[in-house]
């Protein structure tokens, strides 16, 4: 892996969140001094997220600080006291379904936050922007494998649609402002300390608590489920690779995937999509429980199969997930059972659990 170019303290934002807790580790493990940022919003449980981060604090070289981002005054002082290096910004309001639910926070957190930390970046020198985009892009395009050189204009979810804008706007700074910019399109991840209102990880709670899962179209549907430490290596080699302007990119024949200006976009997936029935199968192999299944209609926004092409990736940074999923899933059962084995952890589930029931 490339050496990452630094002169100053690399800035993780959603440091607190599932992705950004295991960048920002991954970083203090490899001796970079890390400040990490979050609002500790209440879509799930804050308790989860302060469990995080309580975490980084226990490392050396570990700064936290609390910040909204779309506060475009505090985001400035943000770049004018700590000076980043490099940037990763993982802060996002996440998640399909809830686009549904509360439309506003999704500008705010994932479009006007954004703009907030582009102008940082412009103004600051920051030498590489990282950012999360999201395999929901993809849309309504039904070209499997997902490919960064197909198009990504048919967005079906709020969700969706503020991160392709996402990709939008940071192809705009980069081109106006020469600002090295890298997005990275994550496929359904998870993993230890993951987000409650994902697959992974309800469907283990219900079965351990005796509870029915619903299954969305009988199980027929298909992810390409990555393990957080994949995606965590990943982002971290990608911010060590800051791009370059593509000397053959040409106008005519826009591609999608490259730029004139010193931008790109990557997919991070495990190029192998897993029938959420064979999931099933695999937690229940893991918990020695079965579980009790409710079919439910494919909900709005949501697709039937996600697949990452993740040649691109390979060939810049030299890497592509390949955990399997059946050790992913044994290695989140083992955490679950350890983080929530204590009555402390346990309140936050119960806590956590009737917030994501309220606003699915």
């Amino acid at each position: 892996m490339k050496r990452l170019a630094r002169t100053g303290p690399i800035v993780v934002t959603g440091a607190a969140g599932f992705i950004g807790f295991h960048v920002a580790l991954r970083l203090l493990h490899l001796g970079v001094e890390v400040i990490g940022v979050d609002n500790f919003t209440s879509y799930y449980d804050p308790r989860l997220k302060e469990a995080r981060f309580a975490r980084l604090c226990a490392e050396s070289g570990f700064t936290p600080m609390r910040i909204d981002l779309a506060d475009a005054a505090r985001v400035q002082l943000l770049f004018s006291e700590v000076r980043p290096s490099n940037f990763v910004h993982l802060a996002a309001q996440a998640g399909v379904r809830h686009s549904l639910v509360d439309p506003h926070a999704y500008v705010q957190s994932n479009i006007v936050a954004f703009l907030n930390v582009l102008e940082g970046c412009r103004h600051f020198g920051v030498s590489h922007l990282v950012y999360a985009s999201s395999s929901s892009v993809y849309g309504s395009n039904r070209t499997i494998p997902f490919s960064e050189h197909h198009g990504a204009d048919h967005p079906v979810s709020l969700y969706a649609a503020t991160k392709r804008s996402n990709e939008f706007m940071a192809h705009s700074y980069s081109h106006l402002f020469g600002l090295p910019v890298t997005g990275l399109r994550f496929f359904t991840v998870y993993g230890p300390w993951g987000r409650p209102d994902m697959a992974v990880y309800m469907f283990t709670r219900a079965i351990i608590e005796g509870n029915p899962i619903e299954v969305a179209n009988a199980g027929r549907v298909w992810r390409d489920f990555t393990y957080i430490d994949d995606i965590a290596e990943g982002v971290v080699r990608a911010l060590a690779a800051p791009p370059r302007p593509d000397p053959h990119w040409d106008p005519c024949t826009a591609d999608p995937a490259t730029s004139s200006a010193p931008y790109r976009v990557y997919n991070i997936g495990n190029d192998r999509p897993e029938e959420i029935n064979r999931l099933i199968s695999i937690i229940e192999t893991a918990l020695g429980s079965r579980a009790l299944r409710v079919d439910v209609p494919l909900p709005p926004g949501d697709v039937l199969e996600t697949r990452a092409d993740v040649s691109d990736l390979r060939k810049a940074v030299g890497f592509a997930p390949t955990t399997r999923l059946e050790d992913g899933v044994q290695r989140f059962v083992e955490w679950y059972r350890d983080f929530h084995g204590t009555d402390a952890a346990a309140s936050i589930w119960q806590q956590t659990l009737m917030h994501v029931e309220a606003t699915v």
